[in-house]
Protein backbone atom coordinates (compact mmCIF):
# COMPACT_ATOMS: atom_id res chain seq x y z
CA UNK A 1 0.00 0.00 0.00
CA UNK A 2 1.33 3.48 -1.25
CA UNK A 3 0.98 6.15 1.99
CA UNK A 4 0.95 9.79 0.99
CA UNK A 5 3.07 12.19 3.35
CA UNK A 6 1.30 13.48 6.22
CA UNK A 7 -1.77 11.14 5.92
CA UNK A 8 -2.19 9.19 8.76
CA UNK A 9 -2.68 4.85 7.58
CA UNK A 10 -5.59 3.80 9.24
CA UNK A 11 -5.46 -0.09 10.13
CA UNK A 12 -8.74 -2.42 9.41
CA UNK A 13 -10.36 -4.45 12.22
CA UNK A 14 -8.05 -7.76 12.33
CA UNK A 15 -4.49 -5.68 12.28
CA UNK A 16 -6.28 -3.95 15.62
CA UNK A 17 -7.26 -7.09 17.22
CA UNK A 18 -3.48 -8.49 16.79
CA UNK A 19 -1.98 -5.83 17.98
CA UNK A 20 -4.45 -5.11 20.93
CA UNK A 21 -4.93 -9.06 22.03
CA UNK A 22 -8.99 -8.32 21.62
CA UNK A 23 -11.11 -10.37 19.47
CA UNK A 24 -13.08 -9.19 16.55
CA UNK A 25 -16.13 -9.88 18.32
CA UNK A 26 -14.90 -7.87 21.11
CA UNK A 27 -13.90 -5.22 19.16
CA UNK A 28 -17.41 -5.04 17.30
CA UNK A 29 -19.09 -4.71 20.61
CA UNK A 30 -17.15 -1.78 22.06
CA UNK A 31 -18.73 -0.12 19.33
CA UNK A 32 -22.12 -0.85 19.57
CA UNK A 33 -22.07 -0.13 23.37
CA UNK A 34 -20.08 3.16 22.60
CA UNK A 35 -16.88 2.72 23.91
CA UNK A 36 -14.75 2.83 21.16
CA UNK A 37 -15.62 2.91 17.40
CA UNK A 38 -13.75 2.85 14.39
CA UNK A 39 -12.47 6.16 12.91
CA UNK A 40 -14.30 5.42 9.85
CA UNK A 41 -15.24 3.00 7.28
CA UNK A 42 -13.60 2.41 3.88
CA UNK A 43 -16.00 3.12 0.43
CA UNK A 44 -16.20 -0.91 0.90
CA UNK A 45 -17.88 -0.84 4.72
CA UNK A 46 -14.90 -2.33 6.25
CA UNK A 47 -14.30 -0.54 9.51
CA UNK A 48 -10.72 1.45 9.35
CA UNK A 49 -8.72 2.52 12.83
CA UNK A 50 -6.38 5.23 13.69
CA UNK A 51 -3.77 4.94 15.96
CA UNK A 52 -5.37 6.98 18.64
CA UNK A 53 -8.24 4.56 18.51
CA UNK A 54 -5.91 1.63 18.34
CA UNK A 55 -4.59 2.90 21.92
CA UNK A 56 -8.37 3.01 23.60
CA UNK A 57 -9.06 -0.51 22.33
CA UNK A 58 -5.74 -1.12 24.12
CA UNK A 59 -6.05 0.18 27.40
CA UNK A 60 -9.76 -0.99 27.79
CA UNK A 61 -7.89 -4.02 27.07
CA UNK A 62 -5.92 -3.41 30.53
CA UNK A 63 -8.57 -2.23 32.42
CA UNK A 64 -11.04 -4.61 32.36
CA UNK A 65 -8.62 -7.20 34.26
CA UNK A 66 -8.89 -4.08 36.60
CA UNK A 67 -12.14 -4.49 37.82
CA UNK A 68 -13.58 -1.35 35.71
CA UNK A 69 -17.21 -2.36 34.41
CA UNK A 70 -17.57 -0.80 30.80
CA UNK A 71 -19.51 2.21 31.80
CA UNK A 72 -16.90 3.50 33.69
CA UNK A 73 -14.64 2.70 31.09
CA UNK A 74 -16.39 4.92 28.59
CA UNK A 75 -16.66 7.24 31.20
CA UNK A 76 -12.95 7.62 31.68
CA UNK A 77 -12.31 7.09 28.27
CA UNK A 78 -14.04 10.32 27.51
CA UNK A 79 -12.32 12.40 30.77
CA UNK A 80 -8.64 10.97 29.02
CA UNK A 81 -9.73 12.30 25.81
CA UNK A 82 -10.31 15.82 27.42
CA UNK A 83 -7.18 16.07 29.22
CA UNK A 84 -4.47 18.38 27.56
CA UNK A 85 -2.30 16.68 25.13
CA UNK A 86 0.78 17.65 27.46
CA UNK A 87 -0.32 15.75 29.99
CA UNK A 88 -1.17 19.31 31.97
CA UNK A 89 -3.59 19.84 35.01
CA UNK A 90 -6.98 19.21 34.18
CA UNK A 91 -8.77 22.52 33.38
CA UNK A 92 -10.34 23.16 36.49
CA UNK A 93 -13.78 24.80 34.45
CA UNK A 94 -14.15 21.28 33.93
CA UNK A 95 -15.80 20.39 37.25
CA UNK A 96 -17.41 16.48 35.89
CA UNK A 97 -13.86 15.03 34.73
CA UNK A 98 -12.13 16.47 37.94
CA UNK A 99 -14.76 14.75 40.06
CA UNK A 100 -14.58 11.39 37.59
CA UNK A 101 -11.22 11.61 38.42
CA UNK A 102 -10.79 12.33 42.11
CA UNK A 103 -13.26 9.22 42.61
CA UNK A 104 -11.12 6.68 41.40
CA UNK A 105 -8.26 5.08 43.71
CA UNK A 106 -4.64 6.78 43.68
CA UNK A 107 -3.16 3.50 42.54
CA UNK A 108 -5.67 2.12 40.10
CA UNK A 109 -5.70 5.76 38.45
CA UNK A 110 -1.71 5.94 38.64
CA UNK A 111 -1.77 2.64 36.72
CA UNK A 112 -4.39 3.51 33.95
CA UNK A 113 -2.80 7.17 33.21
CA UNK A 114 0.61 5.42 32.67
CA UNK A 115 -1.51 2.55 30.70
CA UNK A 116 -2.54 5.80 28.62
CA UNK A 117 0.62 7.29 27.94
Amino acid sequence: MSRTPGVLEKIQIGEVSERTGLFLRTIRHYEDIGVVGPSERSTGGFRLYAEAKVRRLALVRRMRPLGFCLEDVRALLDVLGRLPDAGGPLPESDKEANSFVRAFPDARLDHLLAAHE
